[in-house]
Protein backbone atom coordinates (compact mmCIF):
# COMPACT_ATOMS: atom_id res chain seq x y z
CA UNK A 1 0.00 0.00 0.00
CA UNK A 2 1.17 3.42 -0.94
CA UNK A 3 0.84 5.32 1.80
CA UNK A 4 2.01 8.60 0.68
CA UNK A 5 -1.00 8.90 -2.26
CA UNK A 6 -3.35 7.21 0.23
CA UNK A 7 -2.97 10.44 2.52
CA UNK A 8 -2.94 12.82 -0.39
CA UNK A 9 -6.36 11.23 -1.77
CA UNK A 10 -7.76 11.97 2.21
CA UNK A 11 -6.53 15.26 2.04
CA UNK A 12 -8.30 16.12 -1.23
CA UNK A 13 -11.30 14.50 0.07
CA UNK A 14 -11.51 16.33 3.23
CA UNK A 15 -10.77 19.44 0.74
CA UNK A 16 -13.90 18.79 -1.43
CA UNK A 17 -15.80 18.02 1.38
CA UNK A 18 -15.38 21.12 3.25
CA UNK A 19 -15.34 23.64 0.18
CA UNK A 20 -18.70 21.78 -0.82
CA UNK A 21 -20.19 22.86 2.66
CA UNK A 22 -18.59 26.18 2.38
CA UNK A 23 -20.38 26.94 -0.76
CA UNK A 24 -23.31 25.43 0.33
CA UNK A 25 -23.50 27.33 3.85
CA UNK A 26 -22.32 30.73 2.59
CA UNK A 27 -24.04 31.00 -0.98
CA UNK A 28 -26.52 27.76 -0.77
CA UNK A 29 -25.41 26.69 -3.68
CA UNK A 30 -24.54 22.67 -5.09
CA UNK A 31 -20.86 22.20 -5.96
CA UNK A 32 -21.58 21.16 -9.43
CA UNK A 33 -18.41 21.41 -11.42
CA UNK A 34 -20.88 21.38 -14.90
CA UNK A 35 -23.24 23.45 -13.39
CA UNK A 36 -21.06 26.39 -12.00
CA UNK A 37 -19.02 26.32 -15.65
CA UNK A 38 -21.95 26.00 -17.69
CA UNK A 39 -23.42 28.79 -15.96
CA UNK A 40 -20.64 30.92 -15.88
CA UNK A 41 -19.90 30.70 -19.66
CA UNK A 42 -24.04 30.74 -20.43
CA UNK A 43 -25.21 32.68 -17.69
CA UNK A 44 -26.62 36.33 -18.33
CA UNK A 45 -25.02 38.69 -16.11
CA UNK A 46 -27.18 37.63 -12.99
CA UNK A 47 -24.63 39.03 -10.20
CA UNK A 48 -22.94 35.74 -9.33
CA UNK A 49 -20.55 35.43 -11.95
CA UNK A 50 -17.64 36.38 -9.34
CA UNK A 51 -18.20 33.61 -7.14
CA UNK A 52 -18.53 31.28 -10.22
CA UNK A 53 -14.96 32.35 -11.62
CA UNK A 54 -13.43 32.38 -8.15
CA UNK A 55 -14.47 28.79 -7.96
CA UNK A 56 -13.53 27.78 -11.27
CA UNK A 57 -9.67 29.66 -10.62
CA UNK A 58 -9.37 28.10 -7.43
CA UNK A 59 -10.01 24.68 -9.05
CA UNK A 60 -6.82 25.87 -11.40
CA UNK A 61 -4.89 26.90 -9.02
CA UNK A 62 -4.85 24.52 -6.38
CA UNK A 63 -2.58 22.19 -8.63
CA UNK A 64 -0.61 24.50 -9.94
CA UNK A 65 0.57 25.63 -6.72
CA UNK A 66 1.12 22.56 -5.81
CA UNK A 67 3.25 21.88 -8.87
CA UNK A 68 5.64 25.19 -8.41
CA UNK A 69 5.78 23.90 -4.61
CA UNK A 70 7.57 21.16 -5.48
CA UNK A 71 4.54 18.82 -5.03
CA UNK A 72 3.83 17.13 -8.33
CA UNK A 73 0.27 16.19 -9.35
CA UNK A 74 0.96 12.52 -9.34
CA UNK A 75 1.43 9.96 -12.34
CA UNK A 76 -1.23 11.18 -14.59
CA UNK A 77 0.62 10.53 -17.23
CA UNK A 78 1.46 7.18 -19.19
CA UNK A 79 5.30 7.31 -18.02
CA UNK A 80 6.88 7.84 -14.95
CA UNK A 81 8.82 10.91 -16.32
CA UNK A 82 6.24 13.11 -17.52
CA UNK A 83 3.63 14.98 -15.36
CA UNK A 84 0.91 15.34 -17.89
CA UNK A 85 0.77 13.59 -21.35
CA UNK A 86 -0.70 13.22 -24.94
CA UNK A 87 -4.04 11.39 -24.26
CA UNK A 88 -4.34 7.83 -24.14
CA UNK A 89 -6.12 7.55 -26.99
CA UNK A 90 -5.23 10.54 -29.37
CA UNK A 91 -6.84 14.11 -29.35
CA UNK A 92 -9.56 13.32 -31.69
CA UNK A 93 -11.09 10.86 -29.13
CA UNK A 94 -10.44 12.75 -26.15
CA UNK A 95 -12.46 15.68 -27.98
CA UNK A 96 -15.32 13.39 -28.49
CA UNK A 97 -15.14 11.82 -25.03
CA UNK A 98 -15.59 15.34 -23.57
CA UNK A 99 -17.87 16.31 -25.86
CA UNK A 100 -20.28 12.71 -24.60
CA UNK A 101 -19.65 13.80 -20.76
CA UNK A 102 -20.97 17.52 -21.37
CA UNK A 103 -24.10 16.01 -22.94
CA UNK A 104 -24.44 13.36 -20.59
CA UNK A 105 -24.00 15.53 -17.69
CA UNK A 106 -26.88 18.14 -19.43
CA UNK A 107 -29.12 14.74 -19.95
CA UNK A 108 -28.25 14.00 -15.79
CA UNK A 109 -28.92 17.40 -14.84
CA UNK A 110 -25.26 17.21 -12.89
CA UNK A 111 -21.99 15.78 -12.90
CA UNK A 112 -20.61 13.40 -10.20
CA UNK A 113 -19.58 16.27 -7.85
CA UNK A 114 -23.02 18.11 -7.89
CA UNK A 115 -24.72 14.43 -7.68
CA UNK A 116 -22.42 12.32 -5.60
CA UNK A 117 -20.86 14.35 -3.32
CA UNK A 118 -23.39 16.67 -2.66
CA UNK A 119 -26.74 14.62 -3.67
CA UNK A 120 -25.39 12.00 -2.08
CA UNK A 121 -24.79 13.64 1.32
CA UNK A 122 -28.39 15.61 1.04
CA UNK A 123 -29.72 11.62 1.35
CA UNK A 124 -31.28 12.54 -2.79
CA UNK A 125 -32.68 9.52 -4.27
CA UNK A 126 -32.46 11.48 -7.81
CA UNK A 127 -28.43 11.72 -6.75
CA UNK A 128 -28.33 8.21 -6.15
CA UNK A 129 -29.65 6.82 -9.36
CA UNK A 130 -27.13 9.37 -11.51
CA UNK A 131 -24.39 8.52 -9.24
CA UNK A 132 -25.20 4.83 -9.97
CA UNK A 133 -25.86 5.21 -13.72
CA UNK A 134 -22.21 7.30 -13.87
CA UNK A 135 -20.79 4.53 -12.31
CA UNK A 136 -22.35 1.42 -14.37
CA UNK A 137 -21.26 3.68 -17.67
CA UNK A 138 -17.86 4.13 -16.36
CA UNK A 139 -17.69 0.25 -15.54
CA UNK A 140 -19.47 -0.77 -18.75
CA UNK A 141 -16.98 1.74 -21.02
CA UNK A 142 -13.88 0.43 -19.17
CA UNK A 143 -14.90 -2.84 -19.93
CA UNK A 144 -15.52 -2.22 -23.77
CA UNK A 145 -12.65 -0.61 -24.33
CA UNK A 146 -10.24 -2.89 -22.62
CA UNK A 147 -11.47 -6.46 -23.12
CA UNK A 148 -13.97 -5.94 -26.54
CA UNK A 149 -12.07 -3.37 -28.41
CA UNK A 150 -8.78 -4.35 -26.98
CA UNK A 151 -7.02 -0.91 -26.73
CA UNK A 152 -6.75 1.42 -23.38
CA UNK A 153 -4.29 1.35 -20.51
Amino acid sequence: MDWNSSLQGLAGGILIGLSATWLMATLGRIAGISGIIGNLITARPRGDSAWRLAFVLGLISGPVVLMLLGGGLGNVAGSPGEVVGAPAGGVPLMLVAGLLVGLGTGLGSGCTSGHGVCGLARLSMRSLVATLTFLGAAIITVFVVRHVIGGGA
